[in-house]
């Protein structure tokens, strides 16, 4: 092994059986801890070449076991993954949506950490909802409900839990070669036949710029299209929160609004946009714009929002409880989801002329750190979250607000002090003028070279 960090410290390159020679290492607990963390750190400054990528993300998938579906499922497994935003709800919507349109979604997620949140914390919001299941479990609940969404199990790719603990106290999380083997490992142990993948951008994302989430972005989707997966990835803006709501159950009772066809605009773009490509990778679509219309269509109908409620109750969800957050009010869902001790508004800072003035947007970051402190999410992996912990956006882009009005609703235990209300209010970026028309939420997509 010391000669394997040797030769990546320099700058060579490691040949397929070195790379595996590695991996079995971290597995099987012979390789030391700062081995491995000199290895991580060679490979984070000297990089690997798509080949190596390639060979690294194999030795991972192949540490564990991986799923097996039916033959009658050729085709039609498919599964989406996101880098991480704010308010980023769209798993919970998507996956039962394109079960409603013949799709089987194995949906392996993860839990939040730092101040992006996880599928995992959102959905154990709900009472009940139980995250882990068995790969048997998990063939069972696709059989009958075509969707679920679970943790890594402990057999799949875990080679990749010990990567990703060491990754980050190691500084080296943003290492393309890292990300693209840590994410595609575990979608290859799914069988997957096609993958989405929600590459984000911006002051609020892992990447700031377009130009550098595109390069992990073309990294993913060569190597899933050389593991044998239909892999496409869009590039999608996150420097306001998705969509009006940020925080776990805020965000649950925001993702029920998008299956019952409403909620706000941009989420449900962004769950049509990267359902439309999942559903034409499997050929349940003829093109892109096909498969946003049945997405669509799905939403609109009641069918997704039906799905999500046997999704629930195949997941632990005792069957009052899924139905009365599908059918019930607002106010009902809010109940069964439980409220914060406070619910308070936060009002427009008063600007001297009273004179009207234009919201230009909502930073998310702070706001997202800010909830962070509150409870919402963790500093370390196994830390509680409060699912009740969260805000909700009463204005967005090109609003005009005078002095005095609400524009923000915190929910929380009663520790929100002055400064982290000073943090919120610098959140709010006003102007005396309305903003230009913002640049598309949806970047860029990006396909596999070649037919």
């Amino acid at each position: 092994l010391p000669t394997l960090i040797r030769k990546k410290r320099d700058g060579e390159r490691l040949e397929d059986a070195e790379i595996g020679s590695f991996v079995r290492g971290v597995t099987e607990g012979t390789a030391q801890q700062g081995q491995i963390g000199a290895m991580l750190m060679a490979i984070r400054l000297q990089g690997m070449d798509a080949g190596e990528t390639l060979a690294l993300t194999r030795a991972m998938a192949a540490s564990g076991r991986a799923l097996a579906w039916p033959p009658a499922w050729h085709r039609l497994v498919v599964d989406k993954h996101s880098t991480g935003g704010v308010g980023d709800k769209v798993s919970l919507a998507l996956a039962p949506a394109l079960a409603t349109c013949g799709c089987k979604v194995p949906m392996i997620s993860g839990r939040g950490l730092g101040h992006t949140g996880g599928t995992l914390d959102k959905l154990e919001a709900i009472p009940g909802f139980r995250v882990s299941q068995s790969p048997e479990e998990m063939c069972s609940i696709l059989e009958r409900v075509g969707c679920c969404i679970v943790g890594q199990s402990e057999e799949l790719a875990p080679a990749d839990r010990v990567l990703y603990g060491l990754r980050d106290v190691t500084a080296t999380v943003d290492s393309v070669p890292l990300i693209t083997a840590s994410i595609l490992s575990k979608k290859a142990a799914e069988q997957l036949s096609a993958l989405v993948l929600d590459v984000k951008f911006g002051g609020a994302a892992l990447y700031p710029t377009q130009e550098s989430a595109r390069e992990l972005a073309r990294s993913l989707v060569e190597v899933g299209t050389q593991l044998g997966i239909r892999t496409a990835a869009v590039l999608s803006r996150m420097d306001q929160p998705l969509g009006r709501a940020v925080g776990n159950a805020q965000e649950v009772l925001e993702a029920l609004e998008c299956l019952d066809g409403g909620g706000p605009p941009d989420l449900r773009q962004l769950v049509t946009d990267l359902g439309g490509v999942l559903l034409w990778q499997c050929g349940k679509a003829t093109g892109v714009e096909q498969g946003r219309e049945l997405l669509g269509r799905a939403l609109d109908d009641g069918s997704a929002l039906s799905t999500f409620e046997a999704m629930l109750g195949a997941q632990g969800v005792s069957p009052d409880t899924a139905h009365g957050l599908c059918t019930g009010t607002p106010a009902q869902r809010r109940q069964l989801l439980g409220e914060a001790k406070v619910c308070e508004e936060l009002l427009t800072p008063q600007d001297g002329e009273g004179d009207p003035r234009w919201v230009q947007q909502v930073r998310a970051l702070p706001l997202a750190q800010v909830l962070h402190r509150l409870g919402a999410g963790r500093e370390r992996a196994g830390d509680p979250v409060n699912p009740r912990v969260g805000a909700e956006l009463l204005v967005g882009a090109g609003q005009h607000l005078r002095a005095g009005e609400p524009w923000l609703r915190v929910h929380h235990e009663g520790t929100l002090g002055a400064g982290g209300r000073r943090t919120l209010q610098d959140a709010l970026c006003l102007g005396p003028e309305p903003p230009r028309d913002p640049p598309p939420l949806v970047a860029e997509t990006i396909l596999p070279e070649g037919p």
